[in-house]
């Protein structure tokens, strides 16, 4: 089975689309898939961003920018690679929210190329059309999804936006799994980690993992901070990784505004930040830290690379709740469960969070029950698992 990936980022860019589709590429390389990855020129030189694995995809880093030339880019791939499947990556952002990747199958029906065609949504974001273009963003990534054979779903949100389209038949479940290993460095030593931080042995420290957008909940984190610094608890913040990824300037604006609002409420000297560094050292700092705290505004949702390190590293999660409808659909996605694998707060509510974080704080018998819970479940999303139901999902079309 010869795969071509299509993304619009890849390690060494920061982001999470590009470490899941490295992760895939070799988790199915080592079933014995031949992958290729088709991605933008800033890619390469990655050596510190995993430990190296068997297998490792040929990259084809020749995209200088994704708009319409892309699918030019695609064309040669494949008359040059013969791939049996064209596997999208999508996440808008990752695009620069143009939308040829959302006409990239139609445009590759035209040309008569005989592969299959898979997209895996990363989110429903719309591409950039037009001011004013309304109802037609949503139709550019209907789009993608009527024009692919199949389509990967990772989360139940999505599985239920797009199986209200008619198109259930197409979707194929299959959450992502962590792009960061429970492997610290040699030398790792917990106590001294934490001292790196400024945390002494009693203090809270807490962990925020992955980029800020406004989706993530950091406002609400950083107000929960400032509530539980009120009240007298010795809570500190280790923001841990890059603070924004290489696809989506948007974020920049977001981060300016959590900084201030950091400054506003006189929480600096208990935020830290590690920047940018590699896994092993991302492993170290979540190993150091009591308690993950991801107060996302959709609530504890699959879509999230930082749920899964935390879940991969068995760290206490405070989470946010899911709607009902979500929750209804979820049958085929193990989401996280209030009091079970994660305590989860409502949405938007740093008051709620701040007390989710201090009932987890201090008491030790439950921390301890959601750090094995949330290892526990972990294993269910184990790379080898994912890529063996790509392949099935891959093998499925050829019956078909």
């Amino acid at each position: 089975m010869r795969v071509l990936f299509v993304t619009g980022e890849y390690p060494a860019m920061q982001g999470g689309v590009g470490d899941y589709t490295r992760r895939l590429s070799q988790a199915l390389g080592a079933l014995g898939a031949d992958v290729h990855v088709l991605t933008h020129t800033r890619a390469g030189g990655d050596h510190l961003r995993a430990p190296m694995a068997a297998y490792e995809p040929i990259v084809h880093a020749v995209m200088m920018q994704t708009r319409w030339n892309l699918w030019r880019h695609v064309d040669n791939m494949i008359r040059q690679v013969r791939p049996d499947v064209v596997h999208i990556q999508y996440q808008s952002a990752a695009y620069g929210l143009h939308p040829a990747v959302n006409y990239l199958p139609r445009w590759l029906r035209l040309t008569r190329h005989a592969v299959c065609i898979v997209t895996t949504f990363h989110d429903l974001r719309f591409p950039y059309l037009f001011p004013k273009a309304g109802p037609l963003r949503w139709g550019a990534v209907l789009a993608l999804a009527r024009g692919s054979d199949a389509s990967v779903i990772t989360n139940p949100a999505d599985w239920l936006r797009l199986a209200n389209t008619g198109l259930i038949e197409r979707l194929r479940p299959i959450p992502i799994g962590s792009n960061i290993w429970r492997e610290p460095p040699a030398d790792y030593d917990r106590a001294r980690q934490r001292t790196r931080w400024g945390a002494a042995g009693d203090d809270w420290l807490l962990a925020y993992f992955g980029f800020l957008n406004p989706n993530k909940g950091g406002e609400t984190l950083i107000r929960a901070l400032a509530e539980l610094v009120r009240a007298g608890k010795p809570a500190r913040l280790l923001m841990v990784g890059g603070q924004v990824g290489s696809s989506d300037p948007t974020n920049l604006a977001y981060l300016a505004h959590v900084e201030g609002l950091i400054q506003e409420l006189g929480v600096a000297d208990r935020v830290q930040w590690t920047g940018f560094t590699a896994n092993d050292e991302v492993s170290a700092n979540l190993l150091a830290t009591d308690c993950a705290v991801l107060p996302y505004r959709e609530g504890a949702s699959l879509r999230h690379g930082s749920l899964m390190a935390a879940l991969a590293h068995g760290l206490p999660i405070v989470s946010t709740e899911v709607s009902p409808a979500v929750r209804d659909v979820a049958t085929a996605f193990p989401l996280p469960r209030d009091g079970e694998s994660a305590r989860l707060a409502p949405a938007d509510d740093p008051a709620g969070l701040a007390a989710a974080v201090t009932e987890v704080m201090t008491d030790s018998g439950l921390r301890e029950r959601l750090a094995a819970a949330a290892l526990a479940l972990s294993r269910q999303f184990q790379w080898d698992t994912i890529a063996q139901r790509h392949l099935e999902a891959y093998r499925g079309l050829f019956k078909d």
